[in-house]
């Protein structure tokens, strides 16, 4: 069984952050509430995506697996204006979600979890540098980064937090210092390399005005942490590096 009533702004920033990796995933309810663990077809970068049950202006449900084509399902949310609310059921008898949203009603077919990739661990990292700043700055650095170059670092030193690119002519540096973010902690001087394909793709999901928790390694996959909706889901990005030449 499952049966629930959700924000549909909500339900579009959660689909929003997990199809900045994948077309299709493997969706988890339960009676805490909903997630989903995904990994790109490249093994780059993963999300975690958790809406807890109180989140939801109602919710039941079972365990339940659900496979999930999000590129069908964002064409029918976005079909809710403003404010709306969006109720979902899913069908014991035909096994598909029936969605439904003001008059219109949608009963869309389901995907085999067993034919989506699967699920992905989540390593364990000792990551050296936490900072905590506004998704407005983290865009603003991987826009300017984008006007230069394919790639871009992140990292921390001399107790500053940097987004920098390197392109055949041109180069961009951005700069807070640890009065400049929310909060920022260094165990050491840390560097990495990404690919911004990638991180483009994951600025689009990134409120502006929401904490982005990101912690850095040199030559390490990035974490960023952040909430949707004031705090109705949490999302996390693993990024995996790019590893420069010598």
């Amino acid at each position: 069984m499952f049966q629930a009533k959700i924000n549909a702004g909500l339900l579009q920033s959660s689909i929003d952050a997990v199809g900045v990796f994948v077309d299709e995933c493997k969706v988890r309810v339960d009676s805490e509430g909903l997630s989903v663990k995904a990994v790109d077809p490249a093994n780059v970068g993963m999300v975690e995506l958790d809406v807890p049950a109180d989140s939801f202006d109602s919710f039941e449900a079972d365990d339940e697996l659900l496979g999930l084509n999000l590129t069908k399902f964002d064409d029918i949310i976005g079909m809710a204006k403003a404010g709306d609310v969006v109720a979902l059921e899913l069908d014991p008898e035909t096994g598909k979600l029936k969605i439904q949203i003001d008059g219109l009603r949608y009963t869309l077919s389901l995907i085999d979890p067993e034919s989506i990739h699967q699920e992905p661990n989540v390593p364990d990292l000792d990551l050296p540098g936490e900072v905590v700043l506004a998704g407005a700055e983290i865009n603003r650095g991987i826009k300017a980064s984008g006007m230069v170059s394919d790639h871009m670092a992140f990292g921390v030193e001399d107790k500053s937090f940097y987004m920098s690119a390197e392109g055949d002519q041109d180069d961009v540096r951005v700069d807070l210092t640890e009065d400049e973010v929310i909060s920022l902690t260094a165990e050491e001087d840390a560097r990495s390399l990404f690919s911004l394909d990638y991180l483009e793709s994951m600025s689009k999901a990134i409120p502006s005005d929401a904490q982005v928790t990101l912690y850095v390694g040199s030559d390490f996959p990035v974490r960023m942490e952040f909430e949707l909706q004031g705090g109705d889901a949490d999302v996390s990005y693993l990024l995996a590096p790019r590893i420069e030449n010598e």
